[in-house]
């Protein structure tokens, strides 16, 4: 393995150790079979090079040889799942390394490496998944597995990167105890740089911005400092890092010359452009993503067009809703054609300025189960928690709601059983596999409550299929899994229940193929006209048949959900903006002597009088260089009068993309 904690700790590459776990020497087969240990040998060469592939056939192979179950196969299983995992086979990946995970000898010193890295990869494919709870929780495995302090404070810090948005208090902790290590170590300046971007990771989303843009030189300096001589996408990373704390500590000229040296709307081929598909998420939802919440998101883009390795920055509102805003980039899709003359380097650490959608901005569904299952615990004299039991939650809390749950246990009333499970299964640090037992049982028992609303029993019902994978956002498993329950008792006979399941699906699924699903919520003639869940579907395909152009579909199907027609999306065209501004005196002057390009989306209203109201940025590349910019031009914007009898908005919810370019 490499030295340096960076690379073990996963940060830019997990680097997967082959491990020295002997293996016993077989019996020499035939000439023609090769010995276990020369499959071992193979393998494991394998492993180091570059043919995924070949290294999964040949821990097949190894492992096949082996009763399952015993020491050897375990061995060989965990190293096929590495394999799978290079592969980017994500849930084989999880479901192999777990299988080979229960079978290592818990007391076998030689099989710490393999046990460090199986969490590590773990902890990496939740991290990708966006399950923060679950990767921490891996992480910990690997860091009790470690068997020197390199690789220790590189699970630490691993861990710390995910607490910082779902326990902040948590990573504090942990980034002390791996400071306090390397403190006795003799760490190179990229591992101390490492550690000090986590710190200051923590110090953004905290609040804390003076300290963190006093951190931000240090980890750029640690790095080689600010120069074009020698570039990588840690040294972009930590620049823009130290952009946005000075950003926020409202130190301008210097966030803009770190933002400058990152490299970002800088290329001298190609631009990097607005995604084919780039839609923000909601305002509301699980997350209750407010219009003034803000966040930057890093991600990278594909040769395909699609994003990868997904994850929050920076987030005003917290963790919970940093990871919302990453969740909604991980569908977001970019013309292959209109990246190809871009060189991957600027596409694959790429970071946005983000904020929610007003337009067709809707409740959660789950707020709907939550509110049937809070309902429910009234009639039997209990309360369910409040919403912001995750907020409050976290590791502190952890122990005080398992030893609430035990006791509701010892008493053997299931609604004092479900309300506990339910308060427990919302801490955000709760790891995937006690939530997933958790949430089994709690399910099993809420079927068994006849008098349970089923609408609250899909509370625990949706979770419990759900759980079972992490690739549901790479096609139409979501779908899959939750089908089912269409036809399945009670829910296929409770209408609040069906359509909140068909909504559910919508959601997850590609919008392009949602159609069915929604159409079959408006025409459920037990559905009352104005139920909230048929004015959703409607809302979904009013802008579904915007997005293809249909303006008159979309205002016919907005019209019946019999809201007030102020979104211009869904009653006409959208009028063309004339700017009143838009010459040089537009174009940053920062930016202008930086060499910076980049794109904005703003949202805005448009008033009768065909004036902008309202106007905030959704999308901003590079993160807030263009974001001031672009709102005024559109403030100063002038659109065709639109005749309205109240005299109110002529047009709500508008979106429009202002491009800044360079001449020549």
């Amino acid at each position: 393995m490499t030295s340096t904690i960076f690379a073990r700790a996963g940060l830019v590459g997990l680097v997967v150790a082959t491990g020295t776990a002997a293996i016993a020497q077989q019996a020499t087969p035939p000439a023609a079979k090769p010995s276990a240990q020369q499959q071992y040998d193979a393998a494991t060469a394998l492993d180091q090079g570059t043919d995924a592939n070949a290294a999964l056939a040949a821990w097949t192979a190894f492992a096949a040889r082996f009763e399952p179950g015993t020491r050897t196969w375990a061995i060989g299983t965990v190293r096929k799942g590495g394999a799978l995992y290079r592969l980017a086979r994500l849930d084989e990946a999880a479901k192999t390394i777990r299988t080979g995970l229960a079978a290592l000898p818990a007391t076998d010193a030689t099989l710490a490496e393999d046990r460090f890295n199986a969490h590590m990869m773990l902890g990496k494919i939740a991290a990708d998944s966006l399950d923060y709870a679950d990767a921490t929780a891996e992480y910990g495995k690997a860091e009790a597995a470690a068997t020197d302090d390199a690789t220790r404070v590189g699970a630490m810090l691993a861990g710390a990167r995910m607490q910082v948005f779902t326990d902040p208090a948590a990573a504090q902790g942990a980034l002390d105890r791996a400071d306090a290590i390397a403190a006795r170590m003799n760490l190179g300046k990229t591992d101390q740089a490492a550690l000090a971007q986590a710190r200051l990771r923590l110090l953004l989303n905290t609040g804390r911005f003076t300290e963190a843009n006093r951190m931000g030189p240090r980890v750029v300096n640690l790095l080689g400092g600010l120069t074009l001589n020698k570039v990588d996408l840690r040294d972009v990373a930590a620049r823009s890092d130290a952009a946005i704390a000075a950003l926020l500590a409202h130190d301008a000229d210097t966030a803009r010359e770190y933002m400058a040296y990152t490299g970002a709307g800088r290329s001298t081929k190609g631009n990097f452009v607005a995604a084919n598909l780039m839609e923000p998420p909601a305002c509301g939802g699980d997350a209750d993503l407010k219009p003034d919440d803000v966040a930057v998101v890093q991600f990278g883009v594909g040769d395909d067009g699609t994003t990868f390795n997904v994850e929050p920055m920076y987030s005003s509102g917290g963790g919970q809703k940093a990871l919302a805003f990453a969740r909604a980039v991980r569908g977001w899709v970019w013309t292959p054609e209109d990246l190809k003359t871009l060189p991957p380097f600027f596409r694959y650490s790429v970071r946005l300025e983000m904020r929610c959608s007003t337009s067709f901005a809707r409740p959660s569904i789950w707020q709907d189960f939550d509110s049937a299952f809070g309902d429910w615990l009234k009639t039997k004299g209990m309360a369910r928690a409040g919403s912001d039991v995750g907020a409050r939650g976290g590791g502190a809390a952890l122990e005080t709601q398992r030893a609430a749950l035990k006791s509701a246990e010892s008493s053997g009333q299931a609604p004092a059983i479900l309300a506990a499970s339910d308060t427990l299964m919302r801490n955000p640090v709760l790891g995937a596999e006690e939530r997933q037992a958790l949430v089994a049982k709690a399910d099993a028992l809420a079927a068994a409550q006849s008098d349970m609303p089923a609408m609250a029993r899909l509370r625990f019902a949706i979770v419990t299929r759900t759980l079972q994978g992490r690739e549901f956002w790479r096609d139409r498993r979501y779908a899959t899994v939750v089908s089912p329950m269409l036809s399945e008792k009670p829910y296929v006979d409770d209408v609040q229940a069906r359509n909140a399941l068909r909504l559910i699906i919508a959601d997850a699924i590609p919008w392009k193929d949602s159609d069915p699903y929604l159409q079959q919520v408006v025409d459920d003639a037990a559905l009352p006209a104005r139920d909230p869940l048929k004015v959703g579907a409607l809302i979904r395909l009013a802008s579904i048949a915007q997005r293809r152009g249909n303006s008159e579909l979309a205002r016919q199907t907005f019209e019946k959900t019999g809201l007030a027609a102020s979104q211009c999306a869904t009653l006409d065209a959208q009028p063309k903006p004339v700017f009143l501004n838009n010459g040089s005196s537009s174009f940053p002057q920062e930016a202008l002597r930086w060499g910076f390009e980049g794109w904005v989306r703003n949202q805005y209203d448009i008033d009768a009088a065909g004036r902008a109201q309202n106007v905030r940025t959704l999308v901003s590349y590079p993160p807030f260089i263009f974001s001031t910019a672009s709102e005024k031009m559109m403030q100063g914007a002038r659109f065709d009068k639109s005749y309205r009898p109240d005299g109110g908005l002529g047009c709500g919810a508008s979106v429009t993309g202002v491009r800044f370019q360079l001449p020549g």
